[in-house]
Order: C-alpha cells, then sequence, then structure tokens
C-alpha cells in the first residue's frame, strides 16, 4: 500500500484525493480522532452519518457519503462504519467491518484516489497489519493510499 506523511484533509482540500475514508462508530460520535476533525470540517460528513440508524448494529461494514465542493475542489467524505461503540476495552474495530466497508468502497469508487489514515488502529486499537492486509485485498489494483500525519 503506497504510504505518505500528510495531512489527509489538507490533500483533499489540495485536490489530492477524489475519496478520502475514515472510520465512524454506529452511534454518531464524531468526537475523537479525525472524525472529530471531519465533523468540524465537513458538516455535510456528519450530517450523513446522522441520516443513518442511531446505534444500529447492522451498520458494520457499511458506509454513508457526502459530496464536498470547495472552490474548484470536490471530493467526497466516507464515514466507513468499522466499530460498533467508541468505548470500552479491548479494540474496538471490527475487521469483518473494515473489509466490507473497503468492498463497498472498491465498488463504488472504482476508479477513484482514495486516501485514508490507520483506520481502526488509533483509538479503536486495531492491529494494523490485520487493517492493511484487508484493505489491500479490498483495494488490489485500486489507487489507495495511506496517509500518516506528521508529529
Amino acid at each position: 500500500m503506497p504510504t505518505i506523511k500528510g495531512d489527509l484533509i489538507q490533500l483533499a482540500l489540495d485536490g489530492e484525493f477524489d475519496v478520502i475514508v475514515h472510520g465512524c462508530n454506529c452511534f454518531h460520535a464524531m468526537g475523537a480522532g479525525i472524525a472529530r476533525v471531519i465533523a468540524a470540517h465537513f458538516p455535510d460528513a456528519l450530517e450523513a452519518d446522522k441520516r443513518t440508524e442511531y446505534g444500529a448494529r447492522s451498520k458494520l461494514g457499511t458506509i454513508s457519503s457526502a459530496r464536498i465542493t470547495r472552490g474548484m475542489t470536490d471530493f467526497v467524505v466516507v464515514n466507513a462504519y468499522t466499530q460498533f461503540h467508541w468505548g470500552g476495552s479491548g479494540p474496538l474495530v471490527d475487521y469483518d467491518a473494515i473489509s466490507g466497508c473497503f468492498s463497498t468502497i472498491a465498488d463504488t469508487y472504482p476508479t477513484s484516489r482514495i486516501g485514508y489514515p490507520m483506520i481502526g488502529a488509533g483509538l479503536a486499537g486495531g492491529d494494523w497489519t490485520e487493517i492493511a492486509q484487508r484493505i489491500n485485498v479490498a483495494c488490489a489494483g485500486m489507487d489507495h493510499t495511506l496517509v500518516i500525519f506528521p508529529n
């Protein structure tokens, strides 16, 4: 998987990606991590999340999305439902949900330039090696890039 260092949101605003993806829980809570930043910068992404059923476990492995237009730049923010809840012990990421989300993304945006952070490996506590392998399988042959925020 290609990897770059940078600010995913700024890269999208600069026209580097057609689609950016971030992990969400099933309770409309975008209060931490990159989800909080996305909700603040792109309220339409939070509204797309809020149009889904609150607390529905059936959302795991699905996506919602919002088209963002800023000047001449146009891209999609994908809310990927990769964890059920945001609290509790142990890893919160659902690996099968990662596979499901990225399979849907691959089917929906097959020719797009896709950027994402280390979904599920930060606050959700998942194993990045496992997550990356699932993303690579779902997006084989596609233009997808891991964006690591520089420290």
